[in-house]
């Protein structure tokens, strides 16, 4: 079944681009759209989308406001935070609103189709163009992050964190499905995390959710 996808954004000549480039993937289907925030509110209660990509500078009410009284109402509706906004102020403030990915206006196409995929299926996503920006939300210095995991172990965190099944991450780390649960409750433990919500939170505030956890060294 297609992912059900909401477009929120005050230029018509923009919906219609996303509402393009959305439709040429059998995988997402764009089940409506609205130009200001109020707007958004009554249409996503009528629609029942599963992603809603919102734009942050809509009038009415503003994107950020936007998403935190739609997850309010509907929590099982996730949302990416499309924008030309690169500041650390916004991404934390879409982050604490309860967005779940953050992509610039100003990326390939590719990365918001990476970003539905990824936020459909549970995961976070967020823009490798703004992981400099995001280094100013670090509350744990990496040091003492890395004394704490091993490096196997931060792998592990990285691709759960990215909406990864366990079996997913064990075919892309060439490991036992059985060895990445225990990698994931030994760095559950060792960062006093009980939950996946946990781990996908800590996971973003240290910006691990822009590398590329396989590529990394072992």
């Amino acid at each position: 079944m297609a992912v059900r996808v909401f477009i929120a954004d005050d230029h018509g000549v923009v919906r219609e681009a996303l509402k393009r480039l959305i439709d040429s993937n059998p995988d997402f289907q764009v089940v409506g759209e609205a130009s200001g925030g109020l707007e958004v509110l009554q249409k996503v209660i009528d629609t029942k989308p599963d992603v809603v990509i919102m734009d942050l500078g809509m009038p009415g009410l503003d994107g950020v406001k936007c998403t935190a009284s739609l997850i309010k109402a509907n929590p099982l509706t996730k949302v990416i935070a499309l924008t030309a906004h690169e500041e650390a102020a916004y991404i934390k403030d879409c982050l604490a609103a309860g967005a779940k990915g953050y992509v610039l206006k100003r990326s390939l196409a590719e990365e918001l189709q990476l970003a539905l995929t990824v936020v459909s299926r549970g995961g976070t996503y967020l823009d490798p163009l703004v992981s400099a920006k995001l280094q100013e939300l670090l509350s744990e210095p990496a040091e003492s992050i890395t004394n704490k995991l091993s490096e196997r172990e931060i792998q592990v965190v990285k691709l759960i964190a990215r909406g990864l099944s366990a079996k997913e991450t064990s075919k892309q780390l060439t490991i036992s499905v059985k060895t990445v649960e225990t990698y994931k409750l030994r760095a559950m433990e060792k960062l006093g995390l009980s939950s996946r919500s946990e781990l996908v939170k800590y996971a973003m505030e240290h910006g691990w959710l822009m590398d590329d956890p396989s590529k990394e060294a072992i």
